[in-house]
């Protein structure tokens, strides 16, 4: 926006000084907080109306991790034990095995110096990948755990020292493992600091975006027989839980992906699994933290979708959410949607204000949005 100059007369100048008893300096800082309330108002970043979709990576795979490193960069993690990088359509690939069994990953995070994979089931193996100029150098077991139950859905990092994943309960509360010191060990968190949850609820490991973090929060989104959000205000130390409207009551149904764009404003995203056109209860969005949400065009637009992002840029205005049904799009923050393509996808994340990485079924695209 160009703001227009309008000549200030001396005349004029002088009344406003003498009506309202101001000084010089109180009149500049008065225009200074007009200039800056014209530059916070509403997204003006023109709203996407298509999306090229270009894949750069093909195979016989289930794809629902990754992590998106530039415009040119993307790492995986996959069934059949398959963890890589694809650099401008180029893959560099390795296939992990634990007791010569590949494993089934579905959890990915990066830090500066290192690439973290988290496979699903018993036993759970938690792999740290050292990496140097895009090339792995080393890779060592830093967490593993077996037992009935054992089910890892997401990981993220809030910082090169400090991350979290989360999986499904086991004793009476999520799973929730944490390191301090780099990705090197991880400590799981006693139920006696996490809240309870309720028979048959857990959480779908649909595209690693389950755990959203802001700073030092961190929110944990639930589905099944209760749709809630779980959040820490300082790093897992602490924990509370809120309920949702999201659909919820049926082994399929919930909250399968988060995001927040700060402290206060997040969205959620899922449905039921089983019935992907369904819209109602499937979509809400909060202003205070996570404690209260609101659904979202209830009964309107995209139904099921597993993985939602605001896009970079647009002042939480942007949200796009794709799943198998297709991608969908909105510019007023989640009131009205959008169709952009129907090719299915997993999981998004996006490099900038219009480019993205999606993941699906064999497959991984760029995505760039117009």
């Amino acid at each position: 926006m160009r703001l227009q100059r309008y000549p200030i007369s001396n005349d004029l100048f002088s009344l406003l000084l003498l009506k309202n008893d101001m000084s010089i300096k109180h009149f500049f800082i008065l225009f200074s907080v007009l200039i800056l309330s014209v530059s916070c108002k509403k997204n003006t970043k023109k709203p996407f109306t298509s999306v090229s979709i270009t894949q750069v990576f093909k195979d016989s795979l289930s794809i629902r991790a990754i992590v998106a490193q530039d415009t040119s960069n993307v790492w995986f993690a996959a069934n059949k034990g398959v963890v890589g990088l694809i650099t401008e359509k180029t893959p560099k690939i390795v296939t992990v095995t634990y007791d010569k069994i590949p494993l089934h990953f579905r959890s990915i995070a990066k830090t500066t110096s290192a690439v973290f994979i988290l496979s699903i089931d018993t036993p759970a193996v938690l792999y740290k990948i050292d990496v140097k100029d895009n090339e792995a150098t080393a890779m060592q077991e830093v967490y593993i755990e077996t037992g009935e139950g054992v089910f890892y859905d997401a990981i993220s990092f809030w910082n090169d020292k400090e991350g979290i994943a989360m999986g499904d309960p086991i004793g009476g509360c999520l799973s929730i493992i944490i390191t301090r010191d780099g990705g090197n060990s991880w400590t799981k968190l006693s139920c006696d600091n996490l809240p309870d949850v309720v028979a048959g609820e857990a959480a779908f490991a649909a595209s690693n975006s389950n755990i959203a973090i802001y700073q030092d929060h961190t929110w944990i989104v639930t589905g099944g027989k209760r749709a809630r959000v779980f959040h820490s205000p300082d790093k897992g130390l602490t924990w509370s839980v809120y309920d949702t409207p999201i659909l919820q009551g049926g082994v399929m149904t919930g909250i399968y992906s988060v995001d927040f764009l700060d402290a206060t404003t997040g969205v959620i995203f899922g449905g039921n699994w089983d019935d992907t056109y369904f819209n109602e209860g499937n979509k809400a969005i909060t202003n205070d933290g996570g404690k209260t949400w609101r659904l979202l065009s209830n009964g309107k637009g995209t139904g099921y979708r597993s993985s939602v992002s605001f896009v970079p840029g647009t002042k939480g205005q942007g949200i796009v959410a794709v799943g198998s049904p297709g991608i969908s799009y909105s510019s007023d923050q989640g009131d009205t949607w959008s169709e952009l393509s129907k090719e299915g996808f997993y999981a998004i994340e996006f490099v900038n204000d219009s480019v993205a990485f999606a993941s699906g079924n064999m497959k991984i695209a760029k995505l760039k949005f117009k």
